[in-house]
């Protein structure tokens, strides 16, 4: 059955929540040897569908349904759609945190005194809002600066902290560029996209990772991960970075940004969910291998 006719902005944030939703999968698949995982994808030697997501891809398509009602993200509407997406599904990975914060909502408490008061009131630095973000940037890719304003509403819900909403703010601004850039050069684009994710990052430590790495042109995967950080502290600043890197890096390979992803260790399903909401909107969904779009977990918007 064929899918009724969509806005442009909404086709773009469904096709990188394919992308993030098959890195998701496939990084919570292969972690376990993440060292195997460049040789298992291009051998294609995944196993058949479906390939479960975790709450990365929960909360993106919680995202997606915001901007699909909303036209943009009503933290309201989107505090709601997280809350009921977990209460149907809790055992998707959830972070300790997270898991803190949706359940009071659901016990009553508004979104804004749940997600202040994360860790004694500094408010959540996690990878939580970035790892969900890319459609935002997919919705709004052809206006850098609404894509920013946007992911900042996104991350607020749960994420407060200054360096939760950096994050965000880099992941959306990569995904909007790789779609804005999709027809340059390649050696063009990494500077393009870089300087501008660099440049709409608000200052701190995520900034100053995304400095780091658009410096390490041609560095290994293993240095890359080791310079930047691969996720293992699950923070915005030791993910945000090397997730850009990879997708940067792959620009016109689906498949390699997410082995890439994956290959570098520590929070592998997230790295790749960001990777593959950015690189999706580079190559387009024909970029994506046909059976890894059969075999993810179906969706919410799926025909």
């Amino acid at each position: 059955m064929s899918r009724p006719a969509l806005s442009a902005e909404l086709e773009r944030a469904l096709l990188s929540l394919d992308g993030l939703a098959i890195g998701d999968a496939l990084g919570e698949m292969l972690a376990y040897r993440y060292d195997e995982a460049a040789k298992r994808i291009q051998d294609d030697s995944m196993p058949a569908g479906p390939w479960f997501h975790t709450d990365d891809t929960e909360m993106a398509i919680a995202v997606v349904e915001t901007l699909r009602l909303a036209r943009g993200i009503d933290q309201d509407t989107l505090a709601f759609y997280f809350a009921r997406r977990f209460d149907a599904a809790p055992d998707r990975g959830y972070g300790k945190m997270t898991r803190m914060q949706l359940r009071s909502v659901l016990e009553g408490k508004p979104w804004r005194v749940a997600s202040a008061s994360a860790f004694s009131g500094r408010g959540s630095m996690g990878n939580g809002s970035a790892m969900r973000v890319a459609p935002v940037g997919g919705y709004f890719a052809d206006n850098l600066l609404r894509a920013c304003s946007e992911a900042r509403l996104s991350s607020e819900v749960t994420h407060m902290h200054p360096e939760g909403i950096a994050g965000a703010i880099a992941v959306a601004a990569a995904a909007a560029m790789a779609w804005q850039t999709r027809e340059m050069e390649s050696a063009e684009r990494w500077r393009i996209l870089f300087e501008a994710v660099i440049n709409h990052t608000p200052p701190g430590e995520v900034q100053r990772g995304l400095e780091k790495a658009v410096g390490l042109t041609g560095a290994s995967i293993e240095d890359a991960a080791r310079a930047l950080g691969n996720g293992a502290l699950v923070t915005a600043p030791d993910s945000v970075p090397f997730a850009v890197w990879c997708a940067a890096t792959h620009l016109q390979d689906f498949p390699g940004a997410i082995s890439a992803a994956i290959s570098g260790g520590g929070d592998c399903d997230t790295i790749a969910a960001m990777a593959g909401g950015i690189v999706a909107l580079s190559v387009g969904r024909e970029g994506i291998p046909v059976r890894w779009l059969q075999a993810r977990e179906r969706l919410p918007f799926d025909p």
